[in-house]
């Protein structure tokens, strides 16, 4: 056990990629991750292949692709029932292992091989039920009702702001109370509770910058007072007429007011200033406690957020803003200041960890361990291309990205969409009809008929792909 680092894995809800100063956004300032990733590596096309919450935490939690880890979709109240998982492999080499925040998984007291949860996944329709008790599923609510001044009746939604809605308004409540800054608080506590003689595996998860966009006031009102938000909205936004619902709190699709869509930047935003400093907190707690230089630090997400570009919102969307996420990692032996642009993927989060603590990861793991793209020379094979999938708009949208392109095909319609990465980023131009690209859709479109080849839904006939196959949410086969 002598020499092995602590591992902390900061996990959060819903952060761009792009949504980082290292990365040259024009308006987030993140300077405390920025310092992270100058301490060790930033990883530019970190992905996650299922973009919401449950699918994408399979992946991270078990080191798998979807199609092993059977989660294609959102969908609650299935059982969580992995023999392998990231904490497991950690507790079996002796480290002590403790999760703070989000889980997000069913039964909600499911451990995943941590010795100990401490839970808040947020506002989850599933399990908010008045029936039951609040500490079955809930840590934070209980904590929050006993801080001095707080009534007996106090809930974290009373500002009526729904957990997936573009409304947007300042925390209504002292900012020591809310649900970030008590993620630290709580992993504070806990550093002082820790076994001393074991190495630890602390698994750090924030409910935000998912909504309710309801950030403290100071971090709402330096974004409120930006100039108008114009997000991006590409050529080919016509196909998406059928799903508008501009009514909707909470769309997937709309034409959404300025005004509302401003105050929604300014929600989101103001959630990620409020956040680093947070995780600046939590990170100088751990220098004060003599543990910063012998831990391995990775800041991750499990999925973004559209945020209106293309008249899009939320998640579970092929493109960049909902696909791409953050990765950082830090630490012992990871040199400073690398900047990699290979794709990696959630399931590779496992792998990492586990290798930069000086174990092997167990052979049933799919993704791989990013240490070698950090060596010197860097490893020269690395995977070519990334299959991504998840349920929307009443069918299932697929896609393969590789170093330059990326190919969507819409499974109902038939739809397909091709993008130039390489000069345009932010996916303003489908290609899919340019003669000239025709050698490239071809080559994409083999690669996801490979890819879901043999697949129960019936994807595949042939060497084509096949139009009209229901969304499903799980498989039943790997």
């Amino acid at each position: 056990m002598a020499g092995q680092p602590n591992v902390v894995l900061i996990c959060v809800d819903q952060w761009r990629g792009d949504c980082l100063s290292a990365d040259r956004h024009e308006l987030v300032h993140t300077p405390h991750l920025d310092a992270l990733a100058a301490r060790g590596a930033r990883f530019r096309r970190a992905y996650s292949a299922t973009p919401t919450c449950i699918p994408a935490r399979a992946a991270l939690m078990t080191g798998l692709s979807q199609r092993s880890h059977r989660r294609i979709g959102f969908e609650n109240g299935r059982p969580w029932d992995y023999s392998t998982t990231m904490a497991g492999e950690f507790g079996r080499a002796g480290y002590q292992t403790q999760a703070i925040g989000k889980m997000h998984v069913y039964p909600e007291r499911t451990r995943l091989g941590f010795d100990d949860v401490i839970l808040h996944d947020g506002y989850l329709h599933y399990v908010r039920k008045r029936q039951r008790p609040y500490e079955e599923f809930d840590d934070y609510l209980p904590w929050l009702r006993m801080q001095a001044g707080a009534s007996a009746v106090e809930d974290f939604c009373d500002n009526g702001v729904n957990s997936n809605s573009m409304v947007a308004r300042p925390w209504d409540k002292p900012e020591a109370w809310h649900p970030t800054s008590w993620t630290v608080t709580q992993a504070m506590s806990w550093l002082y509770r820790r076994d001393p003689r074991s190495p630890f595996f602390l698994y750090l998860s924030f409910d935000r910058p998912h909504p309710p966009f309801d950030p403290p006031a100071w971090a709402y009102e330096q974004y409120l007072a930006e100039e108008p938000y114009h997000p991006v909205v590409g050529d080919w936004v016509e196909a998406l007429e059928p799903y508008y619902q501009d009514w909707r709190h909470n769309p997937f699709a709309a034409r959404m007011k300025p005004g509302v869509l401003h105050r929604a930047r300014a929600g989101y935003y103001g959630h990620l200033a409020h956040l680093d400093l947070q995780i600046n907190r939590f990170l100088e707690i751990l220098g004060e406690f003599g543990l910063a230089e012998d831990t391995i630090v990775c800041f991750i997400s499990d999925h973004g957020e559209m945020l209106g570009e293309h008249n899009l919102f939320q998640k579970g969307l092929p493109y960049e803003g909902a696909a791409r996420i953050p990765f950082l990692l830090s630490g012992p032996g990871i040199e400073a200041g690398q900047v990699r642009d290979e794709i990696v993927e959630l399931r590779d989060v496992m792998p990492t960890l586990l290798n930069a603590a000086g174990l092997k990861p167990p052979g049933t793991v799919e993704g791989r361990s990013v240490l070698p793209l950090l060596a010197d020379p860097p490893a020269a094979s690395w995977r070519d291309h990334l299959h991504g999938e998840h349920p929307h708009f009443r069918q299932t949208l697929h896609w393969i990205a590789d170093d330059r392109w990326k190919y969507i095909w819409w499974s109902h319609s038939g739809q397909e969409q091709l993008f130039d990465l390489a000069v345009d980023p932010k996916e303003r131009h489908d290609l899919a009809a340019d003669p000239a690209c025709s050698s490239d859709m071809d080559r994409l479109r083999g690669l996801l008929v490979e890819q879901l080849r043999g697949r129960e839904e019936g994807y595949v006939d042939g060497a084509g792909l096949v139009t009209g196959r229901a969304p499903r949410t799980w498989l039943d086969h790997g």
